[in-house]
């Protein structure tokens, strides 16, 4: 959003926080491409991320899903990008996000996205005996990092998707102000006060 970045925001959070519901909305919004890194990951692999975890394993769904980061980052198309839910767990990933663009933490309540997801079987992590819990133990592990990617934190309980584009996108505006006042005090500072 400032000079040093790409116009693409990457949105990050647990599953079930709304980071697709919420950037297919923010990307009409903002009129930019939506890009889903799980689904752009099934595509490319041709089979599920269910699939993926069960063929192949965790480590090399995530190893996936630091190539479609490098690949979009390294495109320079300004788009909206959701991104899995584990994808900010490796340092490298939060990296690529920092340089790569602005990065928005959807931050959901555990209730919240047990209400959402209980009977999804199509997410791997949650298939335990008690997923409750679960989303829980897994939030206290996430959430931390989440919130060291993040350039702006949104909490999305009880708001809608078109609520939640519209705070994104008041969020990133002050955020590009704000950068762009930044950068004119350092002119200014640079120029030796003289302008």
């Amino acid at each position: 959003m400032s000079d040093e970045k790409t116009v693409t925001i990457f949105l990050i959070g647990f599953m079930g926080s709304g980071k697709s519901t919420v950037g297919r909305s923010l990307s009409r919004r903002l009129l930019l491409p939506f890009t889903d890194t799980d689904v752009r990951i099934e595509k490319e692999q041709g089979k599920s991320i269910s699939d993926i975890f069960a063929q192949d394993g965790e480590e090399a769904f995530r190893w996936m899903e630091t190539q479609a980061l490098r690949s979009i980052s390294r495109s320079q198309l300004p788009q909206v990008v959701s991104t899995g839910g584990g994808l900010p767990m490796r340092m490298e990933n939060r990296d690529i996000l920092k340089e790569a663009g602005t990065t928005v933490f959807l931050r959901v309540r555990p209730e919240t996205v047990y209400e959402r997801l209980h009977g999804d079987t199509s997410r791997p992590l949650l298939q335990k005996v008690d997923p409750e819990e679960e989303i829980r133990r897994l939030l206290d592990v996430r959430n931390p990092l989440y919130e060291e990617a993040a350039d702006i934190i949104v909490d999305v309980d009880g708001k809608t998707p078109k609520e939640l584009a519209e705070e994104i996108e008041a969020a990133c505006a002050e955020k590009t102000l704000s950068a762009d006042k930044m950068l004119q005090v350092k002119k200014t500072l640079q120029n030796g006060g003289n302008q």
